[in-house]
């Protein structure tokens, strides 16, 4: 009975191994489509020419967020090619901040703001002051939903698609760890997208049958207090059953190294980092020495910074938004130099500034 008993559980384990290596190649051949090259322009081809002479706000949640710079960068180039003038207004990190920042954008009267990086409905009221005087608003971020949003009077929302970031995020690690990965996943509940997406990690790590040791709800403003010793007392709680820590943006990743080298850590070693978003250049840097991040699925923050500037041309132009929605780029060690990665940046090969420029009869 034992022998029979002990060569059927044999067996079993030999029929679920290779469904598990399925999973796993499975797993990594959905990351894999997000790692070539972006040599192909999908986005729009016609458009209104330029609007002569307009003046613009940018409101920047946060200046020291690396995906919020590089967008303002890209606004700041399209619009000296669209010839228009750009005033850049820094949030600084706090809610009041960026109301105090909404409210110097009214008094300068612009003809389009960008809301750059923060939640639509953190600034309802701000929003609806804008939107009852005319002013055209376009947005990076500022919510879950791709595309024009009505409810908060926003012409388009740029962005990736999340949910398929967030997915290639969790995917990666799982198949990283061999189909064992227990994962940290951090976020901050002050943006309903960062909600969104850390919960699509968690969702594509359980359903695949990883384990989520803790969902960690920390502001982005305050990484750089919190995260140093919320490092230390993770890995105290953990351990080596820590295999990877996912977050919801870069930044995160921008404080954790010295309490893992503190640690004992090695810069190749567990947990591994792999962000969400949004490609910024430090992370580029850390995956490309090694330093404590493997993985950044990087945005194309200068090609969203011209997409910008082209829907809020189209807003007002009165006509309708573009319907593009930017590609997205799984960055490793392997392929970290491709598509602008040479400079730290997700810059797609795909002449998106011609294209751009020739729909603005540029």
């Amino acid at each position: 009975m034992l022998k029979r008993a002990l060569a059927v559980s044999i067996l079993a384990l030999t029929a679920a191994m290779p469904a598990h290596a399925d999973a796993i190649s499975d797993a990594m051949a959905e990351v894999q489509k997000y790692a070539g090259e972006k040599t192909t322009w999908d986005g729009p081809t016609s458009g209104p020419t330029a609007a002569a002479g307009k003046k613009i706000v940018v409101l920047a949640a946060d200046m020291k967020n690396g995906g919020i710079l590089g967008v303002t960068n890209g606004i700041q180039e399209a619009a000296a090619k669209i010839g228009w003038e750009v005033t850049v207004l820094d949030g600084a990190g706090s809610v009041q901040s960026r109301a105090g920042a909404f409210g110097q954008a009214l008094a300068l009267k612009p003809d389009g703001i960008i809301i750059n990086g923060f939640d639509a409905v953190e600034q309802q009221a701000a929003l609806k002051q804008a939107c009852d005087a005319g002013i055209p608003m376009v947005s990076w971020h500022a919510g879950p939903v791709i595309g024009p949003d009505p409810a908060n009077c926003l012409f388009a929302n740029v962005s990736t698609d999340a949910m398929e970031v967030s997915a290639a995020a969790g995917k990666w690690a799982f198949a990283d760890a061999g189909g064992k990965p227990g994962v940290v996943i951090f976020t901050d509940s002050t943006y309903a997208i960062a909600i969104a997406k850390a919960d699509k990690i968690k969702e594509t790590i359980e359903k695949l049958g990883g384990t989520v040791l803790e969902y960690v709800d920390t502001p982005i403003a305050d990484t750089s207090s919190r995260m140093p010793t919320l490092t230390t007392s993770l890995l105290q709680k953990y351990g080596a059953s820590w295999t990877h820590a996912l977050a919801i943006n870069d930044i995160y990743f921008d404080f954790m190294g010295p309490s893992l080298a503190a640690a004992g850590v090695p810069g190749d070693g567990a947990p591994k980092a792999v962000a969400a978003g949004d490609g910024s250049e430090s992370a580029y840097q850390r995956i490309r020495s090694g330093q404590y991040q493997a993985v950044t699925v990087a945005e194309p923050l200068n090609l969203q910074g011209w997409q910008l500037i082209d829907e809020l041309n189209r807003a007002v132009s009165k006509v309708e938004w573009s319907g593009y929605t930017s590609p997205l780029h799984v960055v490793t060690k392997a392929n970290i130099n491709a598509d602008g990665g040479d400079k730290n940046i997700f810059d797609p090969g795909n002449g998106y500034r011609d294209q751009y420029a020739k729909i603005w009869g540029k």
